[in-house]
């Protein structure tokens, strides 16, 4: 937050709920593939890869082709900037909750 400042800024790349889902998934998991994601998100195929092209071409995530019999698989992971982008939005959601009346 910077001086004066009552709200902190939100990267609102992270802040949108379908990515923040999988952000958090992520995180929690270490890496995962598309498959399991689109499991666990509860998206479909079509928007579930649309979010991941965002945070992949915002550096946040990356992807890992490869082959599993014969078939290919998408596996996803945080990038060292998507953890300190994470850390960050965490903070700044944390800040922002501080603030609120009880």
């Amino acid at each position: 937050m910077t001086e004066g400042q009552i709200v902190p800024e939100i990267d609102v790349l992270l802040h949108e709920p379908a990515r923040l889902r999988v952000l958090v998934l992520l995180a929690a998991l270490g890496r995962a593939d598309f498959m399991y994601l689109l499991r666990q998100s509860g998206m479909s195929k079509g928007n579930l890869s649309v979010q991941m092209t965002r945070l992949e071409e915002g550096g946040i995530v990356s992807a890992e082709k490869s082959l599993v019999d014969g078939r290919p698989r998408t596996t996803f992971a945080l990038t060292s900037a998507g953890r300190k982008a994470l850390g960050k939005y965490k903070q700044a959601m944390g800040e922002i909750l501080a603030v609120l009346p009880d």
